[in-house]
């Protein structure tokens, strides 16, 4: 059997640690030849002595510094530095599948050198797409390289699909567990903290996108890549929330038939689709749903006076042009200044609305503009965070 030759760029967060799961799982089918991360070396030194990985990469240039100082890495290692070095890992000659877990708009010029290298992208970073969708796909459809989705809601779609003429699609419903505050009273949410928008009801995950599911602008960008993936219009895209995370994504056909994916709620399923596609092979864990026993499931439209991240989302979903990468960058800039404890929680909505009023969105025509209008939608989220709720 021939292996599959894997490229990790997010090796050390919650998306890569699955990955190295299901690798170790698989490694008849699989094997890594390049990880990168953006600092913690001694943990990608400890992949790298555990996969026999000579390709390592480090965005930091201190930790690049420190892990080429250190004996912890196995002797031969090939270090990587900076953004080039991510573009570096993601072309290698070996590489067969370029796995993109690297969260905000550092993956973008990576993933857009593997696909110009013809490498399958399984792609966990929703930024990419949400900012320069028309730049990827286009890209993808011109070097004829192939991207497979790995968030769990987007590969439940794309399982969904097979078989299926896209004509025939309706519409799609991304499922939103509804986030750590989903049955807090509205007037708590003023008082809410950092520490208790991390501890998310079902799905373990980085801390940037626990806080984006309590807000669900997880979902509007879920929203805006599914758009771009599936090719569909704006409109055609939903989203209906569901706590139990059982069922990850429902596709409604043109004669009123639905088709649901389900699953344990774990990136485990949707990562090991990814890298096997189209082999399926038993589960790289023991987590599987429990079909012989009672339990329910329930949907309910999403209360966007709690999730107004998820209108501005819509909004900008259907505004296009340079709307919805200001929305992920403000978002972006919003978060990180709640996670410091410089804003509330409910400024996050504030601070993207005022964002995308204050930016001047354009349809672009090069990916220049996008990167333009992203820095300035950035600086001027940023003077955001500093104003009073």
């Amino acid at each position: 059997m021939v292996k599959r030759r894997i490229v990790l760029l997010g090796a050390t967060g919650s998306i890569g640690e699955s990955t190295l799961r299901v690798i170790a799982a698989h490694r008849d089918r699989l094997e890594l030849v390049g990880i990168a991360a953006h600092g913690k070396h001694q943990r990608l030194a400890g992949i790298a002595r555990e996969f026999s990985v000579r390709h390592v990469g480090l965005f930091d240039p201190a930790a690049l510094t420190a892990a080429r100082a250190g004996a912890a890495f196995p002797a031969g290692t090939q270090f990587h530095g900076g953004a080039a070095g991510l573009t570096e890992l993601a072309t290698l000659p070996e590489a067969d599948i370029v796995l993109v877990a690297v969260v905000g708009t550092t993956a973008l010029e990576p993933t857009l050198a593997a696909i110009a290298a013809k490498k399958t992208i399984a792609l966990a970073s929703k930024e990419i797409l949400v900012m320069a969708g028309k730049f990827v796909m286009a890209a993808a459809q011109a070097s004829g390289s192939r991207l497979l989705p790995v968030d769990s809601e987007h590969n439940a779609v794309f399982q969904c699909l097979e078989g299926h003429r896209h004509s025939e699609v309706r519409r799609i419903w991304l499922t939103a567990s509804g986030g750590a505050f989903r049955d807090l009273p509205l007037a708590q949410l003023a008082h809410v903290t950092p520490e208790a928008a991390l501890k998310h009801p079902n799905w373990a995950m980085g801390p940037k996108v626990t806080v984006d599911a309590a807000t669900m602008a997880n979902k509007g960008l879920e929203l805006i890549e599914a758009r771009w993936l599936f090719g569909l219009r704006p409109e055609q895209c939903g989203a209906v929330q569901h706590s139990q995370s059982k069922v990850h994504a429902l596709v409604e056909f043109c004669d009123g038939s639905v088709l649901a994916q389900l699953g344990p709620p774990s990136m485990t399923f949707p990562i090991q689709h990814a890298l096997l596609y189209p082999d399926r092979a038993p589960v790289a864990t023991d987590a599987t749903l429990p079909l012989d026993q009672a339990f329910s499931l329930d949907f309910r439209p999403v209360d966007e006076t709690r999730y107004p991240c998820l209108r501005l989302a819509r909004e900008a979903m259907a505004a296009g042009g340079t709307a919805p990468p200001v929305y992920n960058a403000a978002n972006e800039v919003a978060v990180a200044a709640f996670l410091g404890k410089s804003v509330p929680f409910l400024a996050i909505p504030r601070i993207i609305e005022q964002t995308l009023a204050a930016v001047k969105l354009i349809e672009p025509t090069t990916l220049d503009q996008v990167l333009a209008v992203d820095a300035e939608a950035r600086r001027i989220a940023t003077q955001f965070t500093t104003q009073p709720s």
